[in-house]
């Protein structure tokens, strides 16, 4: 009969199997570890690290390689690391397929690599791997009760690397990234104009308005420029005295004297972007805050003729109605703005307020520290009147310049005025012949204006004369009388 235990392997045989399976594990880690020094001497690290890298991609291998994910925007304020990858990688990109553009006012090509597109940067003899993301989807959107469906697109870049390089990319590769891209931004900056409260979209910036063409006061014009300069380099200053690194410039004055203008020249002369923001088409005080936190560092934000667009006026001149909607920006919000705590949401910021009419503002709003500059745009100068010469006929001398020199010292003249003079001819003589006939002529309208005003007040005082004296004849009388009656009744 067949006995299982006759099959059994004896102790013996079993002791020299395990012995012989133990030797050879041994054998196999020496000559593994063995193997592994050999690498290490005759392989560097960074191309292993390469070799590993493309394994793990094409193993897909997770562990070892990790993703940074780096959308186009941080809620509803824009991601400046997505951004400054995008200026980076347009620089570097090195793929088959490329996504190329350009403005129309733009010097130079945009480009960028295209939709799940992968490139590889080198970066310290680390290897990493960018690729673009974008992935389309539909919004339903309520508009005065009917449904609308809007196409939205997500963007995002991914950025790859082996998990060891991890605090590499973080620390040293990422800050890198981003300074480059101001060094790019600041190269190919093109001056951006952006309408907020209007719905409409970004343009370039083509005003030649510079401090050199600006008919301006010298003096004053100097004042400004050193103002401009030195608050874009006290960035510490500011974070150290506790202040939001902003900058307030109310510009006053009569229409036609270059407000709009200065603003355009202080634009090209920093290459700050320009935000016009328009309070009468902002759905209350919540509104304009969202519009305030989606505009950039290093921008200028505009609310001109900011008397006409709202309900600001002074708080002493009686009018208490201007703060009562909640459909429309208000006094404390525009305060809080300027001065309050989301004056903080972003740094090196300009505000400029511009009016016909300085004191129909409430002072609270233009006092220092929220207007820390009041600029008065007067009219022309002769030394302006020069400027805007050069400008538009490319004179610096001519022997008319005296006489309207002298005429523009006795006459309100606003630049304006003149350069629409000069542009009507391109001969210099004729220009400024026209020039002079319209000075002499709004000068005789001046003249007979005084004249006009000053008969108007005569006949005023001589009406309130007349007047006074009849008041007066009538009280006489109306005492003498009173003064009968009470003599009847003493006697």
């Amino acid at each position: 009969m067949f006995s299982p235990l006759s099959k059994m392997p004896s102790t013996t045989s079993v002791l020299s199997a395990y012995t012989t399976l133990t030797a050879s594990a041994v054998l196999v880690r020496s000559l593994v570890s063995e193997v592994q020094n050999m690498t290490n001497q005759l392989i560097p690290k960074n191309l292993q690290d390469k070799i590993l890298s493309k394994v793990g991609i094409f193993m897909g291998n997770i562990s070892s390689q990790i993703t940074l994910i780096i959308e186009e925007n941080n809620g509803i304020t824009p991601n400046e690391i997505f951004e400054a990858s995008k200026l980076y990688l347009g620089t570097i990109v090195s793929v088959q397929r490329v996504k190329i553009s350009k403005a129309e006012k733009e010097k130079k090509f945009s480009v960028n690599i295209s939709k799940d597109e992968k490139m590889i940067d080198t970066f310290e003899g680390v290897e990493l791997i960018w690729e673009l993301k974008i992935v389309e989807s539909q919004k339903t959107n309520c508009d005065g009760g009917y449904l609308s469906l809007e196409n939205v697109e997500q963007i995002w870049y991914e950025l790859s690397f082996l998990r060891s390089h991890k605090e590499m990319v973080l620390k040293t590769y990422l800050p890198f990234v981003l300074e480059r891209s101001k060094s790019i931004k600041e190269e190919k900056k093109v001056i951006k104009l952006s309408p907020l409260g209007y719905g409409y979209e970004s343009v370039n910036l083509d005003h030649p308005s510079t401090f050199d063409t600006l008919a301006m006061d010298p003096e004053e014009k100097k004042k400004v420029m050193d103002d401009l300069e030195r608050f874009v380099r006290r960035r510490d200053y500011y974070r150290r005295v506790g202040k939001a690194w902003k900058r307030g410039y109310l510009l006053y004055g009569p229409p036609g004297t270059g407000k709009s203008s200065l603003i355009a020249a202080m634009a090209n002369y920093l290459k700050f972007d320009i935000y016009d923001m328009e309070l009468s088409s902002m759905g209350g005080n919540t509104d304009f805050r969202r519009m305030l936190v989606s505009t950039n560092n290093r921008s200028i934000i505009v609310i001109e003729d900011i008397d006409c667009t709202i309900q600001l006026h002074n708080r002493n001149d009686g009018a208490h109605n201007y703060n009562d909607s909640e459909s429309q920006v208000t006094l404390s919000g525009l305060l809080n703005f300027i001065d309050g705590l989301w004056s903080s949401c972003g740094d090196e910021r300009i505000i400029v307020f511009t009016t016909n009419f300085k004191e129909r503002l409430d002072p609270a709003l233009i006092r220092p520290g929220r207007m820390d500059m009041h600029i008065h745009m007067s009219y022309c100068t002769p030394s302006g009147f020069k400027i805007l010469a050069s400008n538009y006929l490319g004179l610096e001398n001519h022997y008319k310049f005296h006489e309207i020199e002298e005429l523009i010292t006795e006459v309100n003249v606003t630049p304006a005025e003149i350069a629409e003079e000069l542009m009507k001819s391109d001969e210099a003589d004729i220009a400024l012949d026209g020039l002079i006939k319209f000075i002499n002529k709004k000068k005789e309208d001046c003249k007979e204006k005084i004249v006009v005003e000053n008969e108007v007040d005569e006949k005023g005082d001589e009406m309130n004369k007349e007047e006074i004296e009849t008041k007066e004849t009538r009280k006489r009388k109306g005492n003498s009388r009173r003064g009968g009656r009470s003599k009847r009744k003493i006697f």
